[in-house]
């Protein structure tokens, strides 16, 4: 809103200063400090306000230690991040945007899904929370209109170089006489529209996901979206559920995220700039700069919730917090045609769900073959394995910050590293 408000002032009175909210990068500082001052002046009031409605952890006796210390802990928490991300969002990004309007309906959407979880969990004193088969169908959904507004929306293109008439350049969407036609009216450049996507560690580093369904025939590129879709309903599905499992001990799932944050931040402003888009060879995404403010307010909010949320927590951000940033992160590496470096960026998330997994099939599977059932580790999560082997709680957060750190190196030095 402020966006639009100075930029009439500079348009129409020539405002001292009003100019400077056209920089992506000093938009993106204001949403990362109104976020923190949000959650820094507005949190300890909202903590207050939930210790007086009573809304507090419900902790199931699992053995742990310090555990049923936490009993009463005020949680859904997740209403501060929340307000962290949208209110600067709506202040300092460009509201006409597809990519920023997606991630606030991807952001609400998720969020009332783990709302819905906590509010059955405190308030109807359900342990077990939103039904699993409720909570997937309303994780397909938001995934089914995320996937629906990337591929069919005019505004979702990428940029494609056409270097001349002779070179034999295929372009999503242009034929090969349109392509000829442009190039020797000396355009460089069209904007496409394609499921493409980048694959790292590799030097031709693109795919573009209607090659799967080649066999359709001469037209098959009409109907990618049948690829397309059903892995975005996967991607944000697996990693809100990845950031919900790695939401047990104080401040590692808020700064495990943050952590992933700043690399999308960094990978938008690189995508959304041509310059360095061409410079570090980088799929250029005309528009994705503006998710650099969502993503600055987004680490903002994680940060600061941090505040509170470091040990010993003062308030648990519940599934509000949990499934909404992993739906985030899901969301806008798929927009910025990262999803392929998941797997590293999130590799927290990734082996969260894994030992999950891995953990109730061996039970399952032990269980039907010598009658009774084994485990892997000594309790899953992965985090609460540590714990029972002894670890102290921040000492284990601090590891797995380590790790995320690590990780989103490894992710960032991907531009490069083919």
């Amino acid at each position: 809103m402020l966006y639009y408000l100075f930029d009439f002032l500079d348009l129409n009175y020539d405002f001292p200063g009003a100019g400077v909210f056209q920089f992506i990068s000093f938009r993106a500082a204001m949403a990362l400090i109104t976020s923190l001052i949000i959650s820094m002046v507005f949190g300890k009031k909202i903590i207050q306000f939930l210790q007086l409605k009573q809304v507090g952890e419900i902790i199931r006796d699992l053995g742990l230690a310090g555990q049923m210390s936490k009993q009463g802990t005020p949680t859904m928490g997740g209403l501060i991040i929340l307000a962290c991300i949208l209110i600067p969002t709506l202040l300092f990004a460009k509201l006409h945007n597809v990519y920023i309007i997606t991630l606030l309906i991807a952001t609400i959407g998720f969020g009332l899904i783990g709302f819905l979880d906590d509010y059955i969990k405190v308030f109807k004193k359900n342990k077990e929370g939103l039904a699993g088969r409720f909570k997937i169908v309303g994780q397909v959904g938001v995934g089914l209109l995320v996937g629906s507004v990337l591929y069919f929306h005019p505004d979702v293109t990428i940029r494609r170089e056409i270097v001349g008439s002779d070179n034999k350049i295929s372009v999503p969407g242009y034929s090969d006489l349109e392509i000829s036609v442009l190039s020797n009216k000396a355009i460089k450049y069209v904007d496409a529209k394609a499921p493409i996507t980048t694959i790292p560690f590799v030097k031709n580093h693109e795919f573009n996901y209607a090659k799967i369904i080649s066999f359709f025939g001469e037209d098959y590129e009409n109907y990618a979206w049948l690829v397309f879709i059903p892995m975005v309903i996967f991607i944000v599905t697996a990693v809100s559920n990845g950031a919900n499992m790695t939401d047990g001990l104080d401040g590692l799932a808020a700064g495990t995220t943050a952590i992933i944050g700043f690399v999308l931040a960094i990978f938008a402003y690189i995508s959304g700039n041509i310059f360095f888009a061409d410079y570090l060879n980088v799929m250029y995404i005309p528009d994705s700069g503006e998710i650099v403010i969502y993503m600055s307010a987004f680490v903002g909010a994680c940060v600061g919730f941090l505040w509170y949320n470091s040990y010993p927590a003062q308030i648990f951000m519940g599934d509000t917090g949990s499934l909404a940033l992993g739906g985030i992160v899901a969301v806008v590496a798929i927009a910025l045609r990262k999803e392929l470096l998941i797997p590293i960026l999130c590799g927290i998330y990734l082996v969260e769900n894994l030992s999950v997994m891995a953990q109730v099939s061996y039970f399952k599977y032990t269980k039907k073959r010598f009658g009774e059932g084994r485990r892997i580790l000594k309790m899953a999560p992965l985090h609460h394995h540590y714990q029972k082997l002894g670890w102290h709680e921040a000492k284990i957060v601090s590891r797995f910050w380590i790790v995320g750190v690590a990780l989103a190196v490894l992710t960032i030095i991907t531009l490069k590293l083919r």
